[in-house]
């Protein structure tokens, strides 16, 4: 039988799922390196291309990541009563490791097929499976601290089920202060609070991190009591307020036809700073706002099928940008308003309907997510 499902959480999966196609589609339209993609170098190739990007990426979608790690939280935690920590282990990771190292294979061998990688490459991501995603596979990236916040669950949990909403403030304000570390950071000393070559520990870093992501959701879900209208109200100004400057921030710094080193053009990018945790507590908050009791069949479907075409989706995405952008950022097929949220739906429908016909083989679960 199947468990009851939370609606609000079917409904922000599929939007955080898309929300992340929308970052990746975007960043074809800096990267400055010969995937097309961000790496370590970025150059806009017009104020077209510095706006949309900064809307779409920055505005929009930048708060995807944190979206999927407040929804493991709100559902996982706390841990159901007699739990086990390796009960809970064994559960979690068998439902995402064999999947994650299937695509890593998939992402090491699948592009020799088209030419996109030679076999010293192909081996070298081989090796370092063990150790790191592939090369052609940035995104499972995200697979790492998931593992980390799965791994400190079963110890917080007890916590979480005894702490007073006062507790949970007086950490979740710890955890907002954490945030301001990138920019200190960046722009004031690169070791802050008992940081050396020696220690790479500050004196945040227990509070610190996407731990601090699943006290909010533990919070929202346990202490908020905000109604429907007051939840949709203060989040979308949370949001609004958040959003404006993750995406003003890549416009300052973008100049078109300028060379820029990637972490300066996304300095306020990262997913632990103050604007994307308001940002991503408003959307969060807003979403928490839906009450029906049963969500369209074909959004639950999409949710269930979520992680694997996250796990698929850049296999899909960079031949479709390929074709929209026609190798020329500057002027691809589409206007840049169009191109960009055209790659993402294109990569949403094909990844849907691909794990979708994989979701019907039997065992799919253990290699496609599904």
């Amino acid at each position: 039988m199947e468990k009851e499902r939370i609606v609000f959480a079917d409904y922000l999966r599929v939007v955080a799922c898309f929300l992340v196609m929308l970052v990746h589609a975007s960043e074809n339209f800096y990267g400055a390196d010969s995937s097309g993609l961000a790496g370590n170098v970025s150059m806009l190739a017009n104020e077209a291309n510095r706006f949309w990007v900064a809307f779409y990426d920055g505005f929009c979608a930048r708060s995807c990541v944190p979206l999927f790690m407040m929804l493991s939280a709100f559902l996982l935690v706390p841990m159901r009563p007699g739990t086990t920590m390796t009960g809970f282990y064994r559960k979690r990771f068998l439902r995402i490791l064999p999947p994650v190292v299937f695509f890593m294979l998939i992402y090491s061998l699948l592009p020799l097929a088209w030419g996109a990688m030679t076999w010293e490459q192909s081996v070298a991501d081989l090796k370092m499976i063990p150790w790191n995603f592939p090369s052609m596979a940035g995104h499972l990236w995200f697979i790492y601290p998931l593992i980390s916040l799965y791994l400190i669950i079963p110890i917080v949990s007890p916590w979480l089920e005894k702490s007073s909403a006062r507790d949970e403030r007086v950490f979740i304000g710890l955890f907002a202060l954490s945030t301001f570390i990138p920019f200190i950071h960046r722009f004031i000393t690169p070791e802050l609070w008992g940081e050396c070559f020696w220690n790479g520990f500050t004196a945040l870093w227990y509070v610190s991190g996407y731990l601090g992501y699943l006290v909010v959701a533990h919070y929202v879900r346990f202490h908020l009591d905000w109604n429907p209208r007051k939840r949709l109200v203060t989040g979308a100004a949370c949001f609004l307020v958040g959003a404006a400057f993750t995406g003003w921030s890549f416009w300052l710094k973008g100049v078109p036809g300028v060379m820029i080193e990637t972490p300066m053009l996304e300095w306020a990018w990262e997913f632990c700073t103050p604007n994307v945790l308001l940002a991503t507590f408003g959307v969060f908050v807003m979403f928490s706002a839906i009450k029906a009791e049963k969500a369209p069949k074909i959004i639950t479907s999409i949710s269930k099928l979520s992680f694997g075409m996250y796990l698929m989706h850049m296999l899909f995405l960079a031949p479709i940008a390929n074709l929209v952008i026609g190798g020329n950022q500057a002027a691809p097929s589409l206007p840049v308003w169009a191109a960009i949220p055209v790659i993402a739906v294109c990569t949403f429908v094909c990844t849907a309907l691909t794990a979708k016909l994989l979701s019907l083989i039997p065992g799919s679960r253990w290699f496609a997510g599904v």
